[in-house]
C-alpha cells in the first residue's frame, strides 16, 4: 500500500509526486479489516470528536463507511453505529477528489464533476440546505453553487467553505466570529459568496480552523477571517474579522500551503520556508515556548528546506515534512507538549496524526496508490522456487527446489561457505540432500527468502534438527515456538524426547512441563512406550523432584 501526496491544494502548486508507505491500520478501526479488503481502498478518511468513525472510497470508486455514526455523520440514512463497514449506495461511482469534516461531526464531499455534497450536524445550517434539520444522508448542495464546480472543501467546527474551478470562495454555517464572511455574525443558511476584498482575486487553497478561515490566492497571498482571539488569523492583533483581511506579514512571500489547527496556522512558502502564528498553549506553533503569536514567525529555520505541512483543526497538533522526508511533529503529542520541531522515525506527517495527534483523526483525505511496484522483501519472496530465474536446485525425496546461489550466500553462514570453498557442491548444478525430508528442507529455504516458516508441529521438529545443525538460532526460535503452540497430550513426549536431542532448552522446559501436568493422559499414549530408557528414567526423577509422585 502506498500513498501518492500531492500539494494541499490545486495543480497550480502541486509539489512533486512521491510514492511512500503509509499503512492504514495504524488507525485502530482499520485494524479490524483483512489484507484484500485494505487492498481495495483507494483513499480513507479517520474522523469524529474521538477518530470512532471512518469513510473510505474503494478502487471501483464505492463508498463504504463505519464507525460510531455521531450525528449521522456516516450517512447511512439511520443513527445506528456499525462495526462493520456499509455501503453509501447513493454516493456509488461518483470519483471523490475532496472531503472534510466538522466537529459535530457534519461530512463535506466534493466529486470529479464539480457536485458537493453534504450530511451529518446541521444545527447551525452547516450542510447549505436552508435547515438546521440533521443530514441522514448525502444531500447534495446547490442553492447558489448549481452551475459552479466545486474543486476543494473545508470543514471548521460549525462552517463550511467551498472553492470552485475559477477560484471563488464560498462559506456557509455556524458565523458567531465572523467565520462565513459575510460581515455580520448571524449564522448562513445557504453558500454565500465570500467577496469584499476577495472579489476578483483567485483563491486555490482554503483551510479552516475551529472557528476561523483562511484561503491562498494564486499569487501566493493569504487572506482570514472569523475568530482571532489567539492571533490564529496572523493580523498583529486579536480581534474578530467579520470579512476577509491580507496577512501583511507575508507580503513578498509566496506561499504554497496553508494548514490549520484548532486555533492556529501554519504557512509554506513556494522556497520552503515555515511560518507559524495563533495558538501555543501546547507549543503547536514550534517557537520554544508556549506563548501565543499574533503575527507569522519563522520556525525550523536552521533545517532543511519544508516541503509539506500538516495540522488539522480537530488537534492542536502539528507536523512537517523535509525534503530528504525527515519527518517531525511538536504541539500536543499523546498529551505531551512539544515546543520545539520533534525529529520522528516517520516517512509521512500522516502517520503523526494517527500515533500522537488526539483525537487521532487524519488531517486530510489520505490517497493509497496500488501499484505494481514489489519491495526487495515481496520479489525475493516471489522468486523462491521459481525455475526460470534459478541457476541451482537441490533434490530432496527425488522432487527438486529451485533456487538462487547469491540469495543462499547472503542469507545463510552454511551456504556462504559451500559455495565459497572447495566444497564439491559449488560446482554442481543440482545437489542431492538425503539426511532431511522434502517439507523440511524446502521450508527452510523458503524461510531463508521470507523470514517465515509456516509447518505443522511434527515437521518443525526435523527443522528444528536442520536450523541445530545449520547454527540458524533464529531459525530455531521460529521452530520452537512453533511445536510450543502444537503441543498435545498425543504427540508431547515426542517432541520432548526431539527438544533433549537437539538441545534446546527451552523447548524442553516447556514440554517437560505439559507433561508433567498432563501425567496421566501423557502415560497412557504410544510415544510414552517408545521412547528410550535412559530419558524415561530422568523424567521420572525430574518429575518425582516436582512432585509429580505425591500421594
Amino acid at each position: 500500500k502506498t500513498e501518492e501526496i500531492n500539494g494541499y491544494h490545486s495543480e497550480n502548486f502541486e509539489t512533486d509526486s512521491e510514492c511512500i508507505m503509509v499503512d492504514v491500520t495504524k488507525w485502530p478501526l482499520f485494524s479490524l479489516m483483512g489484507p484484500q479488503e485494505l487492498s481495495a481502498i483507494r483513499k480513507a478518511c479517520v474522523f469524529g470528536m474521538s477518530a470512532n468513525e471512518t469513510i473510505y472510497i474503494t478502487n471501483d470508486d464505492e463508498v463504504y463507511v463505519f464507525g460510531l455514526n455521531c450525528s449521522n455523520c456516516l450517512g447511512t440514512g439511520d443513527s445506528q453505529s456499525t462495526i462493520i463497514p456499509k455501503k453509501v449506495d447513493f454516493l456509488s461511482g461518483r470519483k471523490v477528489v475532496s472531503l472534510s469534516y466538522g466537529s459535530g461531526p457534519h461530512i463535506l464531499l466534493a466529486t470529479e464533476d464539480g457536485e458537493l455534497f453534504a450530511w451529518g450536524h446541521n444545527g447551525y445550517s452547516q450542510l447549505g440546505n436552508g435547515t438546521t434539520n440533521q443530514g441522514v444522508a448525502p444531500v447534495l448542495v446547490s442553492a447558489s453553487l448549481l452551475n459552479k464546480k466545486v474543486t476543494e472543501v473545508a470543514c471548521g467546527s460549525h462552517h463550511s467553505m467551498a472553492l470552485t474551478d475559477s477560484g471563488e470562495v464560498y462559506a456557509w454555517g455556524y458565523n458567531n466570529c465572523g467565520q462565513v464572511g459575510s460581515g455580520s455574525t448571524a449564522n448562513q443558511p445557504t453558500p454565500r459568496r465570500v467577496s469584499s476584498c476577495l472579489q476578483n482575486k483567485v483563491a486555490v487553497g482554503i483551510v479552516c480552523g475551529q472557528t476561523s478561515s483562511l484561503a491562498v490566492l494564486d499569487n501566493g497571498e493569504v487572506y482570514g477571517w472569523g475568530y482571532n482571539g489567539n492571533g490564529q488569523l496572523g493580523l498583529g492583533n486579536n480581534g474578530n474579522q467579520l470579512t476577509p483581511c491580507r496577512l501583511v506579514a507575508l507580503q513578498g512571500l509566496c506561499v504554497q500551503q496553508i494548514v490549520s489547527g484548532y486555533a492556529h496556522s501554519l504557512a509554506l512558502t513556494d522556497e520552503g520556508l515555515l511560518y507559524a502564528w495563533g495558538a501555543n498553549t501546547y507549543g503547536q506553533l514550534g517557537t520554544g515556548n508556549k506563548s501565543n503569536q499574533l503575527s507569522p514567525v519563522q520556525i525550523m529555520a536552521e533545517k532543511e528546506r519544508i516541503v509539506e505541512i500538516a495540522a488539522c483543526h480537530s488537534t492542536h497538533t502539528s507536523a512537517a515534512k523535509t525534503q530528504s522526508g525527515q519527518v517531525y511533529m511538536w504541539g500536543q503529542c499523546r498529551g505531551q507538549s512539544i515546543v520545539l520541531p520533534h525529529l520522528t522515525h516517520f516517512t509521512c506527517t500522516d502517520d503523526v496524526f494517527a500515533c500522537f495527534a488526539t483525537p487521532s483523526v487524519m488531517w486530510r483525505l489520505l490517497t493509497m496508490e496500488h501499484d505494481d511496484f514489489l519491495t526487495v522483501a515481496q520479489s525475493l519472496k516471489k522468486e523462491f522456487d521459481n525455475p526460470e530465474t534459478a541457476d541451482l536446485k537441490f533434490c530432496v525425496d527425488g522432487k527438486y527446489i529451485y533456487i538462487h546461489k547469491a540469495i543462499l550466500k547472503i542469507r545463510c553462514e552454511h551456504f556462504r561457505s559451500m559455495f565459497q570453498s572447495h566444497w564439491n557442491e559449488d560446482m554442481k548444478e543440482v545437489i542431492e540432500i538425503d539426511q532431511f525430508s522434502y517439507p523440511v528442507y524446502r521450508s527452510f529455504l523458503e524461510f531463508l527468502y521470507t523470514d517465515n516458516v509456516e509447518l505443522p508441529p511434527e515437521d518443525a521438529i526435523g527443522l528444528l534438527d536442520l536450523a541445530t545443525s545449520y547454527c540458524e538460532n533464529r531459525l530455531k526460535r521460529l521452530c520452537q515456538h512453533i511445536i510450543k503452540r502444537g503441543i498435545t497430550v498425543e504427540n508431547a513426549f515426542s517432541l520432548l524426547s526431539a527438544a533433549v536431542r537437539y538441545d534446546a532448552e527451552d523447548l524442553e522446559e516447556f514440554c517437560f512441563k505439559f507433561c508433567v501436568n498432563h501425567l496421566t493422559e501423557v502415560t497412557q499414549t504410544a510415544a510414552f512406550w517408545q521412547i528410550d530408557g535412559n530419558l524415561l528414567k530422568d523424567f521420572i526423577c525430574r518429575a518425582s523432584r516436582c512432585g509429580a509422585f505425591k500421594n
